[in-house]
């Protein structure tokens, strides 16, 4: 696996990658390429409704031609300062931050004199910008501003308020972790629920939505596609980093003290497990007991490679199960069993679902229709890959449903509200 850009290189070029290059996580650069390829298709389909009257700009007055207040020299100067203390803070330091750079950002940690730097050439560019554009005398100009043009709010909240709901609903999930340590649980880069950050962005961004009177049914609609690309591409990242974030034991396959994947006999399940006593301790306290270790015996059929059925993670973020031989520094780890590669499911069905919705965008005569189809399709796909999934569970007597499941059912149901109860006759989608 690839848990920064550091092993990245070296797996992919073979080549000694500066060490350096470990403070920039594969995670985080498939989260960026996520909501990159979703404000895309997101600007995209804006444009589309715009050009057929279903959207339609906010007109709003602005002054031109104004020098540089101090409230804009000040706030500029401020951000400046912040990205000049954790910028300047990694040198000499990035070996101790490299583990949890996530941490040191969210940190008081950093470069006082880099900040001041960063402060007085952020300041001092605003003010030159300002004084560039500055009129003998100021001017009102009325501005017509569209939806597509307000796509860097709609990523900043849906990042922002989907990482909050992220962490938040995971802290839920894995509750006995996160009251022991509950400050580096919410600044750990791994341990991020999906629906969590969906519900949340959903509400910020209707909120933003409703305050600038964009019609919140046609952006519900061409949010659909977006988000589900940006999951898809996400999720590439969850499998690539080894973040922890995949299904239950294929005990058709073990580790060997190597790190390499072998076919298992029946039974050596047990055998494995004790390679590793600390990892077989964890488990155990996890699940009660090693017969409750929830495990299937699957091996891969002969026309399809083994590891679409099963992956042992080595070198994944999270530093789960054996120590990996011959191997130094950080992520020095392998399962000592195959599991499901369940995000590698969740991320090539995603982008095909992804491309279904796209297609029947234009043949949704009512709006929210599309809506409904990407809940359904969400939910059915989160709920059944939860089958095999590692997730906490609630004990509600003859059921003991995870919170995906949960909230992916919820979705379901609503979906097929949307499609069944939803009729605007008046308009059309087109």
């Amino acid at each position: 696996m690839y848990p920064d850009f550091h092993h990245l290189i070296e797996n992919l070029f073979g080549i000694d990658a500066p060490e350096w290059l470990g403070l920039f996580k594969t995670f985080g650069l498939f989260v960026a390429l996520g909501f990159l390829a979703g404000a895309y298709v997101l600007v995209k389909d804006l444009k589309n409704k715009e050009i057929k009257g279903l959207m339609v700009p906010e007109f709003t007055t602005i002054e031109v031609g104004k020098p540089a207040t101090a409230n804009e020299i000040l706030w500029a100067s401020l951000i400046g300062f912040i990205l000049g203390h954790k910028i300047g803070g990694f040198y000499g330091y990035w070996q101790e931050i490299s583990p949890n750079p996530m941490g040191y950002v969210f940190s008081l940690q950093g470069n006082f004199i880099a900040g001041i730097i960063g402060a007085l050439i952020m300041g001092y560019l605003k003010y030159a910008e300002k004084k560039k554009e500055q009129l003998p005398k100021p001017e009102q100009k009325r501005i017509a501003i569209y939806p597509h043009q307000r796509i860097t709010e709609f990523v900043v909240i849906a990042m922002i308020a989907g990482l909050a709901g992220a962490k938040i609903f995971n802290a839920f999930e894995t509750w006995d972790e996160f009251v022991k340590n509950p400050v580096e649980n919410l600044l750990s880069s791994s341990g991020l629920t999906f629906y969590g950050g969906l519900i949340t962005a959903a509400i910020a961004i209707g909120y933003y939505a409703r305050k600038h009177n964009i019609p919140i049914k046609h952006l519900a609609d061409s949010f659909a596609p977006a988000l589900m690309l940006s999951y898809g591409i996400g999720r590439f990242g969850c499998h690539f980093a080894g973040d922890g974030d995949w299904g239950i034991f294929n005990s058709a396959y073990v580790t060997e003290l190597s790190g390499m994947l072998r076919d298992a006999a029946p039974g050596e399940f047990i055998k494995a497990l004790h390679t590793d006593t600390n990892y077989m301790g964890r488990l155990i306290m996890e699940f009660g007991s090693i017969d409750k270790i929830p495990h299937i015996y699957q091996p891969a059929p002969g026309w399809l490679p083994d590891w679409v059925f099963a992956m042992n993670y080595p070198n994944n973020v999270n530093n789960e199960g054996m120590p990996l031989l011959d191997c130094t520094g950080y992520y020095c780890s392998v399962l000592p069993i195959g599991v499901f590669p369940t995000a590698l499911y969740e991320a090539f069905t995603c982008i095909i679902l992804f491309f279904i919705l796209w297609s029947l965008r234009g043949k949704m005569k009512q709006a929210l229709h599309l809506s409904g189809i990407y809940l359904i399709m969400n939910g059915l796909e989160r709920f059944l890959v939860e089958k095999i999934r590692v997730n906490y569970k609630y004990d509600w007597g003859f059921l003991q449903p995870t919170q995906a499941e949960i909230i992916s059912f919820v979705l379901i149901i609503f979906g097929i509200c949307l499609l069944v109860f939803v009729r605007d006759r008046k308009k059309a989608v087109g």
